[in-house]
């Protein structure tokens, strides 16, 4: 795990901002390359910059904790998936220990601030392996995920609800850490991959450039059907459709991308950045402002900013996710032209 410090002011604006920034804060984020690492390196360089405040930002954390740690107080900001905070209002999964009052009591700390997509679940693989997409699985090994949580979970039940197949039964699962899966893939060791990709994500850049990739749209009436629909409207995931011609243009000549239309439809992992319910609302709206105003720089930091959702706040909101928006983001977002349903607002 990389673990490294993210001083906003002092190594980014040491010379644009002001060096009497009168707020210091702490922030918590997954490790770099994704989307998630991404919004909260940007919100702190911007909050540095404009003179908001000093963000000392903290990566490669588990992000579990990080919400807990959120929810305490004992952190300003941290990165989430939906997910975290709607199992820890229920206390279970890794927030079990915490039981069903203390964990609702701490979910109802948490605020949003902004949304971002983790990651597009879809299934891909070398075209040398020779799979017929989605109907060519069975007998087969197909890497889904990390040996336990929300991914390898959201890898099975995708393919179950397309194919039928269960893992260990219709097909072999393959498992290993993160940090691995790249040079898992890019060994061939499975025949096929069902994994939480960005378009284009660091993994998949790598991958295409070892030889020719296929990926694979989740079927219309699959994607259409009553069953995918409400599992796709569960805390933390969303459903996306993307056009095929716009993926196939960033994604680049290694990869190709297979659907009966010109859309590529799929699973998502939704989340954003939270704060506690008692942060200085004048301090979150700045803070938001800024980040707002500076959506074009932050989405052409890479190569995927277009396609996860930093402009989109009404992601995954409502309905069972038990999180709503600061009053100051509320007033920021929608002050620049936003609509924040709601059902999403502090009230």
């Amino acid at each position: 795990m990389r673990f490294g410090i993210f001083w906003a002011s002092a190594v980014c604006g040491m010379l644009a901002a002001p060096l009497s920034a009168q707020t210091n804060l702490t922030a918590e984020t997954a490790s770099p390359g994704g989307s998630t690492h991404l919004s909260a390196s940007h919100l702190a360089e911007i909050a540095g910059t404009q003179g908001i405040a000093n963000v000392q930002l903290t990566d490669g954390q588990t992000l579990t904790n990080t919400v807990q740690n959120v929810a305490e107080g004992k952190t300003d900001i941290g990165s989430t998936p939906h997910i975290l905070p709607f199992l820890m209002s229920r206390g279970v999964g890794p927030y079990g220990e915490l039981g069903k009052e203390k964990g609702a009591e701490l979910a109802a700390n948490l605020r949003a601030i902004t949304p971002y997509t983790l990651g597009i679940f879809f299934l891909y693989a070398y075209d040398a392996k020779g799979i017929d997409g989605w109907n060519g699985l069975e007998g087969k090994k197909v890497f889904n995920g990390p040996p336990r949580g929300g991914a390898l979970t959201n890898g099975r039940t995708m393919i179950e609800l397309i194919t039928g197949l269960k893992d260990g039964e219709g097909y072999e699962g393959m498992q290993a850490n993160w940090g691995q899966a790249a040079s898992i893939i890019n060994g061939g060791e499975p025949d096929a991959v069902v994994l939480p990709e960005l378009f284009p994500g660091s993994r998949v850049a790598t991958l295409g450039a070892s030889g020719k990739m296929t990926a694979w749209s989740m079927p219309k009436d699959v994607y259409d059907s009553e069953v995918m629909q409400k599992y796709m409207q569960a805390p933390g995931s969303a459903s996306v459709e993307l056009p095929v011609a716009e993926i196939s243009q960033v994604m680049g000549q290694d990869w190709s991308f297979v659907s009966e239309d010109d859309t590529f439809r799929a699973l998502a992992t939704i989340g954003g950045d939270i704060v506690h319910k008692d942060m200085d609302e004048e301090l979150v709206y700045q803070l938001v402002k800024a980040y707002i105003a500076s959506l074009d720089a932050l989405k052409a930091k890479a190569p995927y900013g277009n396609t996860v959702n930093y402009d989109n706040p009404a992601l995954g909101m409502c309905g069972a996710n038990p999180l709503k928006y600061h009053k100051g983001a509320v007033r920021a977002w929608e002050e620049a032209g936003y609509d924040i349903p709601d059902c999403a607002e502090d009230s």
